[in-house]
């Protein structure tokens, strides 16, 4: 190549790497912003799921985490009920003020989770899955409702403190502070099948607002998600100035990801049975919904507000091939908008390992049952 035509193209090739790197926020931006989120996959770790003491019944061990970085993984959410990290008398319901009773050896036992997590390249996302005043699943009592009674709130910003300061030298590679999971405003806090709607903007800004700034004082880098309204539906358009991604869900439909799931639904005997695509009941599914369904988190992320899939993936009774069917469609539509996901369990139900399907051929692995066609799926996407 002539000197002068190399010149012209290294020029060229810097420009463009120039403007790659422009972000979100400039007034004159040359470039459509993109996710500011890596697109990781990965999974939902369930030690700390149960607001009891946990029992290492379920106990994700650095082998499991090496399985997954070999497959090409590079990302773990921790769903933690805060109950599980607290002492106080559980043969009743727990108080306000034992809200506050940390037990710091379950701290220290997810603080090394965390760090054995982030050793095998996995980048982790910290969840209050179990919030004081809220949780998505019935099963513990509340002594308040963090959307209506400031107790609660102030008792939410405080266990973010502690999270933001337990990890606050880790960089924002490595760990994100996911604030609740799948947030909704219901009429009995302790009712998970009572009436239920999106929280009002306003408050649900109020609350992300002030968590993340008790985070970011320790912190200022820290990242931090908010997970979608209505239960992880709905884009939160009243938080996009705030620089706080976004995390939608991937169980949409739910007649297909939560086919006769109890905590879902209340009558498991008289579902339809699950097609994809195909006539379910009074609607007609396919990839066409799922694509409107997507369409509001695309337009977030092109906005340059972070996204990412927090949960997704499919219960164990729906059939087998039209899972894989249904979460092929899900996951090509997320990868190529460039959104990453991470599967609601590694092992377990809705996992790659002892899902307890009936219709799957297992593989051997390790003494665990293997689904293949599942993994092979993931990796590909």
């Amino acid at each position: 190549m002539q000197r002068r035509n190399f010149i012209k193209t290294a020029g060229l090739v810097s420009l463009a790497a120039g403007l790659s790197e422009l972000t979100y926020g400039t007034e004159n931006f040359l470039l459509p912003p993109q996710n500011p989120l890596p697109a990781w996959k990965g999974f939902n770790l369930l030690d700390y799921f149960s607001p009891n003491v946990p029992s290492g019944k379920q106990k994700t061990t650095a082998e499991h985490l090496k399985w997954m970085q070999d497959w090409g993984f590079d990302f773990v959410r921790i769903p933690i009920a805060y109950p599980c990290y607290l002492k106080f008398d559980r043969s009743r319901n727990i108080t306000a003020e034992e809200v506050y009773h940390i037990d710091e050896q379950v701290v220290d036992q997810i603080s090394e989770l965390v760090t054995t997590a982030q050793k095998y390249g996995m980048h982790v996302s910290l969840n209050l899955h179990r919030a004081p005043g809220y949780c998505i699943n019935a099963g513990f009592h509340e002594p308040y409702n963090l959307w209506t009674d400031e107790e609660a709130q102030k008792a939410f910003y405080y266990h973010w403190t502690m999270w933001a300061k337990r990890f606050k030298n880790v960089s924002d590679k490595k760990i994100s502070f996911d604030l609740l999971n799948e947030p909704s405003m219901r009429e009995d806090m302790n009712d998970q099948h009572s009436k239920q709607s999106a929280v009002p903007g306003d408050i649900y800004r109020k609350v992300a607002k002030a968590a993340a700034e008790a985070i970011r004082k320790e912190n200022p880098k820290h990242l931090v998600i908010a997970d979608g309204n209505n239960v992880g539906n709905s884009v939160i358009p009243e938080i996009v100035d705030l620089n706080i991604a976004q995390s939608c869900r991937g169980y949409y439909p739910h007649a297909i990801s939560h086919y006769k799931a109890p905590w879902a639904n209340k009558d498991i005997d008289n579902l339809p049975l699950p097609k994809w695509p195909g006539q379910v009941g009074d609607k007609y599914l396919s990839r066409q919904m799922l694509e409107e369904y997507y369409q509001p988190w695309i337009n977030l992320s092109k906005q340059g507000v972070g996204v990412h899939c927090g949960e997704c993936g499919c219960w164990n009774k729906t059939p087998h091939d039209v899972f894989i069917a249904w979460f092929s469609d899900v996951t090509d539509i997320l990868s190529k908008n460039k959104i990453g996901f991470a599967i609601w369990n590694f092992i377990g139900d809705f996992g790659v390992l002892d899902s307890g399907r009936s219709d799957v051929d297992y593989e051997n692995w390790y003494g665990h049952k293997l689904d293949r066609t599942f993994l092979n799926l993931l990796t590909k996407a």
